[in-house]
């Protein structure tokens, strides 16, 4: 199943994706909210279908927004993929490398994204995201994870690698939070639709391949990465967990860093294709 949000920024409407056909969620919610996401919604979806409650979206013209409504946290894992901690520099870490990300860096996939002020190393990152189900503290073990995810969606981990990496303090999030750094969507697929161990994933930019991997690369995959969180943090239903890039980034040295104008597109295979347009910074009005 796929849920999608559509429409004005602050004003998107729920819906899930029934063929061809957009149904709206609203008779079941008000968003697709942690609350909603925690309470069985392939089944209440299914159902509502069934029974001809959910009435038919006309989408056309309207913005594509991220899948998920504001969530409490985004968390990021770095240096995900050998390939590319050594692009990096770095030897492959023997525990997830955690950093986070402000909430207000999830936007739309298809939403313009603007360079910092004063940047001139703004990078792109394709990364499988994990979208948790339910409240997750203190597993036992890897293989509870799956029943606490909820589905899965493409996101962008847009990244300024003098912030991130040369004035940073040693912590990453300096680079990293910058509004609208978090492209997310088109949809969440649920995760019954999903084998996350086995996902190409692929970036362009400007037309140019980039990166061209698969999450079976991963050195710590889905299941490892929700384990390890919940030994340090809760997780809320609605929480979107980053699992890191494959190589193929600005930051290898072989592609230039992101100007004015530049377009990147990113995509995994099943969960959909997004693409921004970056801008130069404008002073808000």
């Amino acid at each position: 199943m796929k849920f999608a949000r559509l429409g004005p920024v602050g004003h998107e409407i729920p819906t899930v994706v029934d063929g061809d056909r957009h149904l709206d969620l609203r008779p079941l919610t008000s968003d697709v909210t942690g609350d909603f996401l925690a309470a069985d919604p392939v089944s209440r979806v299914s159902a509502a279908i069934e029974a001809g409650r959910l009435p038919e979206l006309d989408v056309d013209g309207l913005r594509i927004g991220a899948p998920i409504a504001r969530p409490s946290a985004v968390i990021c894992v770095g240096m995900n993929y050998a390939a590319h901690a050594a692009e990096s520099g770095a030897a492959p870490p023997e525990i997830p490398i955690i950093f986070l990300k402000t909430p207000n860096t999830v936007v739309g996939p298809d939403d313009e994204v603007m360079i910092p002020r004063d940047s001139v190393k703004t990078d792109w990152e394709v990364e499988l995201g994990v979208v948790i189900g339910t409240r997750t503290a203190y597993l036992d073990s890897r293989d509870q994870a799956r029943a606490h995810i909820a589905g899965y969606v493409v996101a962008n981990d847009v990244s300024e690698r003098t912030f991130q990496l040369e004035v940073s303090g040693g912590q990453w999030s300096k680079g990293k939070c910058s509004f609208g750094f978090s492209p997310t969507g088109p949809w969440l697929v649920t995760a019954d639709e999903v084998d996350p161990d086995a996902l190409s994933l692929r970036s362009f930019v400007n037309g140019e391949p980039r990166q061209d991997s698969n999450t079976a690369d991963m050195i710590f995959p889905v299941d490892e990465i929700v384990y390890q969180l919940s030994q340090y943090m809760t997780l809320e239903p609605g929480d979107l967990i980053l699992t890191g890039t494959p190589e193929g980034v600005a930051l290898s040295g072989r592609f230039p860093y992101l100007a004015p104008g530049d377009v990147v597109e990113i995509e995994i295979d099943g969960l959909g294709r997004q693409q921004q347009v970056f801008t130069a910074w404008e002073p808000a009005s």
